[in-house]
């Protein structure tokens, strides 16, 4: 069997014109992200407790944290501190005002 007689015949593949009829369809930039969920959490402050001081806690009991009243809360989004900001009260509900939005660099600081 000859080399020659073996040859590869290879054609050039051809494609089809692309239509821009899903363009409008796909969202592009942050609007991809508009719902994804993520969980929201505002941290006052923290301790450590034992299991038997957990076990006696009841209404009225204060738990001590490690924040001064007054100290800025923590906003967490997905458990990554996202920004800062101040206990407010509007119409008997409380809610947080964002005072500090944490910058770039120490969320990636804080990722190490």
């Amino acid at each position: 069997m000859n080399k020659a007689d073996d040859a590869v015949v290879v054609n050039p593949v051809q494609f089809g014109t692309l239509e821009n009829s899903n363009e409008q369809k796909r969202p592009g930039g942050i609007e991809l992200l508009l719902d994804v969920q993520l969980r929201v959490s505002v941290e006052l402050g923290k301790t450590t407790m034992s299991i038997r001081e957990v076990l006696g806690l009841g209404p009225g009991s204060v738990v001590q944290l490690d924040k001064m009243a007054g100290e800025p809360v923590d906003i967490m989004a997905n458990d990554k501190l996202i920004a800062r900001g101040e206990v407010v009260v509007v119409d008997a509900n409380f809610g947080v005002r964002v005072t500090d939005i944490v910058t770039v660099e120490k969320r990636l600081n804080s990722l190490r």
